[in-house]
């Protein structure tokens, strides 16, 4: 699987790209501007894209607004965009044109080795990888919702996990409990909030985001 990486700091650049090398992935790219980044995207036919949002020389975001030209120009690219903070404008960007192959993560999941290059090949496989205090916020947001208050603990568990971007078997293993149950507190979530019901993994998460993210 070819990465194309772009991280302005040298020694995290280093790291991720002995780590990424280490689990079998082949560094196309990894560059330090996003003037590099453009570059990148252009000469290479990279699998997936990880992009630190903030790249020299403006040191805004550079590094998101590159990989979202990229996805314009290559639609469905996929790309695991690395913020210090959480920016939900960033993540709302991000999921702006409703396709998958997207994942936000907080620096700070790159020291979680197996967490980190899970979130990288579900991205890869056009699946969303969305950082757990991202989501926690616009929970929170949302929280006093009259739909939100009627799900019950459990079903906001499942809902975390499921806007994460978690398969029901990854859910279904964290919360120990059957896959047929995570489906039917699914099926729950979905009628309480109104929202469409879908056999496919990634447009449940992507009607999950854009419910907690609207208003």
């Amino acid at each position: 699987m070819r990465v194309v990486l772009a991280e302005d700091l040298f020694l995290l650049r280093d790291g991720l790209v002995r780590l990424l090398e280490a689990y079998d992935f082949e560094i196309a790219a990894a560059v330090e501007s996003g003037p590099e980044l453009s570059r990148a995207f252009a000469e290479s036919e990279p699998d997936v894209a990880i992009v630190d949002v903030r790249l020299p020389p403006s040191h805004t975001d550079e590094g998101l607004q590159c990989a979202l030209a990229a996805r314009q120009a290559k639609p469905g690219l996929p790309v695991l965009v690395l913020s210090q903070h959480v920016e939900q404008l960033y993540a709302r960007e991000l999921l702006a044109d409703g396709n998958g192959g997207i994942g936000y993560l907080l620096k700070d999941r790159v020291f979680d080795a197996e967490q980190f290059v899970d979130a990288v090949r579900r991205v890869a496989a056009g699946g969303t990888a969305m950082d757990p205090q991202v989501i926690s916020q616009l929970l929170s947001r949302r929280s006093q919702d009259r739909p939100m208050g009627m799900l019950t603990p459990r079903e906001l568990e499942v809902m975390e996990l499921m806007a994460q971007g978690r398969s029901n078997v990854a859910i279904a293993s964290q919360l120990v409990i059957t896959e047929r149950a995570v489906a039917k507190h699914t099926s729950n979530i979905f009628g309480k909030l109104s929202l469409p019901p879908s056999d496919d993994d990634n447009r449940r998460v992507l009607a999950v985001l854009a419910y907690l993210d609207r208003g």
